[in-house]
């Protein structure tokens, strides 16, 4: 486990206390875009937040407020109009290694098996044959694919393509793990097993992630803080707390303090509602 080892090392000294600023750094960030009339309109406005190392953020919001535009300027797929953002201290200017993404659709490359899938960025990053063996070998466990290795993406369900796509952003060691709606095309089983292999995962790999759901369940068994958005234009309305202690577990939905937050967060997203109107 020598690679995967030395990875989980170099994210430990990242971790350090004093060692790195806030792991994502949202500034005064606005994004606009012209209508076919001749209009603007504002996607986003002046949204600003932190996100510290090792924390898995969920960002939760109306249709339309702008959650996937904020994740896409994150992974340097779109630029804002206005404001920056920040991964690890940089600013980000573009794609990068940085920062891994996995989107609601299948994204897998058709032509290359389950282990060639996740290997792609570390073949592209001129690791050693025994280096990405060992990597892919790793996450195909943590994943539970082991035995799916020689598969082709056509010959798996979308829960396991899922998986993969999981195990490929992982591989790669990014600094943070975005993560846009990726078990919205599931049916509602194969979501929750999703959700507890991503639990599993994240507590062996501690990475800082950044999930977009529109499902509060979700956001709460999930996230160690839940980002509220509010849309026209999209913003940060309030940052909760998730006050339940980890493990967490299905049945956790039943427990006071998840209620309680569940409520408070319905409410948020009513009044946001009731304001559009």
């Amino acid at each position: 486990m020598g690679a995967v080892a030395a990875m989980q090392r170099n994210d430990a000294a990242q971790a350090a206390p004093g060692a790195q600023p806030a792991r994502l750094r949202v500034e005064e960030v606005s994004l606009r875009y012209r209508t076919p009339e001749g209009g603007t309109f504002s996607a986003l406005e002046k949204v600003s937040f932190e996100v510290p190392d090792q924390q898995f953020a969920v960002i939760v919001g109306p249709s339309g407020c702008g959650k996937s535009s904020l994740l896409y300027l994150t992974a340097g797929l779109a630029e804002p109009t206005e404001g920056d953002i920040y991964v690890g201290g940089q600013r980000v200017e573009g794609p990068g290694a940085d920062r891994g993404m996995v989107f609601q659709s299948y994204t897998l490359f058709p032509w290359l098996t389950v282990r060639e899938n996740i290997e792609f960025g570390l073949k592209r990053r001129g690791l050693p044959a025994a280096e990405r063996r060992e990597i892919v070998d790793y996450y195909l466990d943590e994943v539970g694919l082991a035995r799916f290795a020689g598969n082709y993406p056509k010959q798996l369900s979308g829960g396991m393509m899922q998986r993969v796509a999981i195990a490929r952003a992982l591989a790669n060691d990014p600094q943070i793990l975005l993560m846009d709606e990726p078990f919205g095309a599931l049916d509602s089983q194969t979501r929750m097993q999703m959700q507890k292999l991503l639990l599993r995962v994240w507590d062996h790999s501690k990475k800082t992630v950044v999930f977009v759901t529109h499902d509060i369940d979700e956001a709460i068994l999930l996230g160690d803080r839940v980002y509220v958005m509010g849309a026209r234009p999209g913003r940060i309305k309030r940052i909760l707390d998730v006050p339940i202690e980890r493990p967490r577990s299905l049945d956790m939905v039943m427990d006071r303090g998840f209620i309680d937050m569940k409520r408070e967060i319905l409410g948020l997203l009513h009044d946001d509602l009731e304001e559009a109107h």
